[in-house]
């Protein structure tokens, strides 16, 4: 994670501070719990709260583990150090690190997905927006690039709204799948503590306990939120490769607003570059990077052991903070993208009729022609659009064999683009409803 790509709320849910406040958290919790069972006494877990408004020392942290080598008794001494060391000698009972690891973790990562999920409702609302605004503006469908048939450039907001949305979708079930927690002891079989401990943190915590773990909480879950935020990922790109691909000179139906005073480069002033939809295809690389480690980290040794924690500090603050960013990247892309109407016909037109192509051969063959004879009377008028720069619908007219089986008037009624939009109401009433 760099600074560029970063939004401050989603880095405040991994900075030191915050993991220490939520281990915090947890054990003052945990005490409460013990002291409610008559595990400890109740003034110890009422000394743990003397610390609820510390700010926990980072630097003084570091420097306790730098001789214990241990992230939590680190954190745990210097816990002690301000509420006293009689008063912390019950903190921990029971429990073992990753009690208080996965729970945070998963903490954090509950916290990184309802920011993500309000980021979702700013691009399913700009891209609602613009469907609705250009429902009926035609635009050239392609298929592998090239001119298939026309559709709007209403649909095509709107197959990415229905996409982000399932990606949305996903998510919510990605954020309930991950809200567990652990607090089960040292190989998860709550010798030392009582599984009440556990229900008790996981509901001031807002978390569900995890039915079964070892001394980790299992890996499988986290696999499935890290291959969600891949696919939102995959579901940025996608739209940003589509509106690389309308800004293009040679075809420029749509452009990422250019403000007053940008620059396009530095060599040529001419230039208005899709710098945004770039930028978010390389974040979306960054996002997925995280998935097949996380899908590796499933794998680990009997009970525990911590292979996957080295790889979950980085992809944790990283795939969050980065899809963050390019979520709220994307909303704005889509909210001021410059769409030209004017071009998408122009380039619609470029050919001649030709994308028509498919309504004549099934006028023909509904007319008695075989198929076969009717995609060779298309085809071969077809060709002369592509290699002589013909008219599609002229060449049909000369057609003595087309011309055998539909009139005139029959060929000109096969030009019609209404012909094409007149079911976008019922696709719009499929993804948006009534």
């Amino acid at each position: 994670m760099i600074p560029r790509y970063a939004r401050p709320d989603m880095v405040a849910i991994w900075e030191p501070a915050t993991k220490f406040r939520i281990w915090y958290e947890i054990e003052a919790h945990a005490c409460d719990a013990m002291a409610d069972l008559g595990v400890i006494p109740r003034e110890n877990a009422e000394a743990v709260w003397k610390a609820k408004d510390v700010e926990f020392d980072v630097a003084r942290i570091d420097e306790i583990e730098a001789v214990t080598k241990h992230d939590v008794i680190a954190f745990l001494t210097h816990l002690s150090e301000h509420i006293g060391s009689e008063e912390a000698r019950f903190v921990h009972q029971g429990m073992t690190s990753s009690d208080v690891l996965d729970t945070t973790l998963n903490i954090q990562l509950t916290r990184a997905a309802d920011i993500l999920l309000a980021d979702m409702d700013k691009v399913l609302a700009a891209l609602k927006t613009r469907a609705y605004e250009h429902k009926d503006t035609v635009r050239i469908g392609r298929s592998h690039g090239i001119h298939a048939e026309p559709t709007t450039m209403g649909l095509t907001f709107a197959r990415f709204y229905a996409e982000m949305k399932r990606g949305r979708e996903r998510l919510e079930n990605a954020r309930k799948e991950i809200a567990t927690g652990a607090i089960s002891g040292a190989v998860g079989t709550f010798a030392n503590i009582d599984p009440r401990v556990e229900e008790h943190v996981c509901a001031k915590l807002g978390l569900a306990p995890e039915p079964i773990s070892t001394q980790v909480i299992p890996r499988d879950r986290h696999a499935m939120f890290f291959a969600t935020l891949g696919v939102i990922a995959s579901s940025i790109e996608n739209i940003a490769t589509e509106i690389r691909h309308m800004q293009r000179t040679e075809v420029l139906e749509a452009e990422e607003f250019f403000s007053a005073g940008q620059k396009g480069s530095s060599a040529m002033p001419h230039k208005r570059n899709p710098v945004l939809t770039e930028n978010l295809t390389g974040l979306a690389r960054l996002v997925r990077s995280a998935v097949v480690p996380a899908l590796e980290n499933v794998t680990l040794w009997h009970e525990r052991d911590i292979s996957h924690s080295s790889v979950e500090r980085g992809i944790g603050p990283d795939a969050t903070i980065h899809l963050d960013f390019a979520l709220n990247r994307l909303a704005g892309v889509i909210e001021k993208l410059v769409v030209y109407p004017d071009n998408m016909l122009a380039n619609m037109n470029k050919f001649k009729g030709l994308v028509m192509s498919q309504r004549v051969l099934l006028a023909l063959t509904q007319a008695g022609v075989s198929r076969e004879d009717a995609y060779r009377l298309v085809q071969r008028n077809a060709m002369k659009v592509w290699e002589q720069g013909a008219d599609f619908k002229e060449e049909l007219l000369k057609d003595s064999e087309v011309t055998a089986a539909l009139s005139p008037a029959e060929i000109e009624e096969k030009f019609d683009l209404g012909y094409h939009t007149k079911h976008v109401d019922t696709i719009f009433a499929r993804v948006f409803g009534a």
